[in-house]
């Protein structure tokens, strides 16, 4: 049987949450939104949240929160969803696209978006705002890009993971140190999070959680939170309808155990991969990745280790940044060269809590023997 390279990962008790809110008549926004809003404060500690339709409705929310002018220059990675351009777009802000800080390290870096601001034509748009993208569940350097003195909208769709308490990385995620996939390795000092403005968390289907659409728009300060106190009067079309909140909000409770399996996976995956030429990326020092995916960089064409994925294992093998600005040619190559070399290269297994113990073995023999 074919492994496809995603699944959404929606159990029994997802099912019966949504056939509650079914058969009670809670279809649009209401009491599952606050359920779930508040399932989610346990685990993200926010000061306040609202729960939207979607991430594009967050973000724009997000800009227009920051009281943005026509024309102001939003830096962001040549790695970043699609859908951001069209945000910036339809609100009149001027794109800064900025570089990954290396080929292996997908996220934006404060080095990168300073040679993105000194590269930029005379008389174009002052970057007054930054939105970081977690790109692949990797953690960027918040405090030093926020540090550079504009504010920070940070999407953390793909880096959710289970609280571990005080001392622990961003918004959940394995601690610090830790072998790949959980393992036992004594893990040094937690290096300490910054947080930026605001905070968006995707619900969509390839998310690391998901309403099969939807997202949460968070502030974790009390300042910041005002600030979206001030949106909470939304007209109901602009909010998560309970229908989709209600298995949100079983996919925060059920959270720790589906990052468990996927560290499993992931440490197997990574065995693995020892015997391959290919390249894993390295997360920043003092975070560790929440294995929301197995990516690698490619020393060869995509084409081929798709085709032989496909040929010899029945795996499908994904380019993880097919859905980026990058992968979409809309980023010049020449101001973005590692970002659009790892839109190329950069290989996606799968890797989901429904994968069974013989799809993993299969998938491990697959990343064994690449060409």
């Amino acid at each position: 049987m074919k492994i496809e390279a995603h699944l959404p990962t929606v159990n029994r008790k997802e099912m019966d949450a949504v056939l509650t809110a079914m058969v009670e008549d809670n279809v649009g926004p209401g009491e599952c939104s606050r359920a779930l809003l508040q399932a989610a404060k346990e685990h993200l500690r926010f000061d306040f949240a609202l729960a939207l339709r979607s991430p594009a409705t967050a973000l724009a929310l997000a800009l227009k929160a920051l009281g943005l002018a026509d024309g102001d220059g939003v830096l962001l990675s040549a790695l970043s969803p699609r859908y951001y351009a069209q945000v910036l777009a339809d609100l009149r802000l001027s794109p800064i696209f900025c570089d990954a800080a290396s080929l292996s390290f997908p996220c934006m870096s404060r080095e990168s978006i300073e040679r993105a601001v000194s590269a930029r034509p005379a008389g174009s748009a002052e970057p007054r705002c930054a939105l970081l993208h977690h790109t692949l569940g990797f953690l960027p350097d918040t405090a030093s890009i926020a540090a550079m003195g504009v504010p920070v909208i940070e999407d953390v769709s793909q880096s959710c993971g289970p609280a571990i308490g005080q001392g622990g990385t961003a918004f959940g995620g394995a601690a610090p140190g830790a072998e790949p996939g959980g393992g036992d390795a004594e893990a040094p000092p937690a290096r300490e999070r910054a947080h930026g403005t605001f905070a968006l968390l995707g619900l969509e289907e390839r998310d690391a959680l998901t309403a099969g659409g939807g997202a949460i728009l968070f502030a974790m300060g009390r300042r910041e939170g005002s600030v979206l106190r001030g949106c909470s009067g939304l007209p109901p079309e602009y909010c998560l309808p309970d229908i989709n909140a209600a298995l949100a909000s079983v996919q925060f409770r059920e959270l720790g155990r589906g990052m468990e399996r996927r560290r499993e996976i992931a440490r197997a995956y990574a065995q693995a991969s020892m015997r391959t030429r290919h390249k894993r990326f390295v997360p920043l020092d003092g975070f560790e990745h929440n294995d929301y995916a197995f990516p690698l960089v490619l020393e060869t064409s995509m084409k081929d280790v798709a085709d032989y994925a496909r040929k010899k294992h029945d795996v499908v093998v994904e380019n993880a940044f097919a859905r980026s600005l990058a992968g979409a040619g809309a980023v010049d190559q020449a101001l973005c060269p590692a970002g659009c070399s790892l839109s190329l290269r950069t290989a996606l297994f799968p890797l989901y809590p429904r994968l069974r113990s013989a799809e993993t073995e299969r998938v491990c023999k697959l990343i064994a023997t690449l060409p």
